[in-house]
């Protein structure tokens, strides 16, 4: 089944967005077993995104296929250290503070560490994030840290039903991903869609979508 899913998705996936970016299918493998993510990267898987920094430490060395690694949950500064000059692209810099940690421990370990920064596109007191107004401010900040190379903007859409409100978020995300490049961000990705509405992310200009439940099925928290 699994496979299965994993070949579906590859197959119906667009190569590119309408702005002929190519689009990233990152597997999101909270819960799941080495075994199972081993078996999705050899189905034709190539990037996979940790939430937890104990999964990541425990789960590394067991993966096979050496996908990308991508670390797309809430980071505290404390747990850097277990990523550093493993993950090669951190999704959720949610916060100044964070940005200048990890570019304090990116320099004293020597690597440079990707990041993408995180929006709070629906302004949800539940979900962290940069708000909207606040981006372009914080990246100019974050772009001067050293040994810290922002890549792109990351959000997470609200849960709805109403498509058209979710559109207009996903479509404002793009606006502020192409005005940051267009003064000179030279960014290369927008990490927004899900399993449950990575469609219409890609339909407004999304280039990576993290997706779980639609690869390895519901989640089961036991693992």
């Amino acid at each position: 089944m699994l496979e299965k899913n994993v070949k579906n998705l590859l197959q119906t996936i667009p190569k590119t967005n309408k702005f002929g970016e190519k689009v990233t299918l990152v597997a999101a493998v909270k819960t799941q077993t080495a075994q199972d993510i081993s078996r999705a990267v050899a189905a034709g898987i190539t990037d996979i995104g940790d939430n937890h920094v104990q999964e990541f430490r425990d789960k590394y060395s067991q993966i096979e296929g050496n996908p990308t690694r991508h670390f797309i949950g809430t980071l505290q500064t404390n747990k850097i250290k277990y990523l550093l000059g493993k993950v090669n692209l951190y999704h959720s810099v949610d916060r100044l503070n964070l940005a200048e940690e990890l570019s304090k421990k990116s320099a004293n370990a020597n690597v440079v560490s990707q990041i993408l920064i995180e929006v709070n596109i629906g302004n949800e007191p539940t979900k962290s994030g940069f708000e909207y107004a606040q981006v372009e401010s914080a990246y100019k900040k974050i772009a001067a840290l050293p040994h810290i190379c922002v890549k792109g903007l990351m959000a997470m859409l609200p849960e709805s039903d109403n498509e058209s409100l979710l559109r207009e978020l996903a479509a404002k995300m793009r606006i502020l991903y192409d005005r940051l490049n267009a003064q000179g961000a030279n960014f290369e990705y927008l990490s927004m869609g899900m399993s449950g509405d990575w469609k219409l992310c890609i339909d407004e200009g999304s280039n990576m979508i993290r997706l779980g439940t639609a690869i390895f099925g519901k989640r089961n928290y036991k693992n």
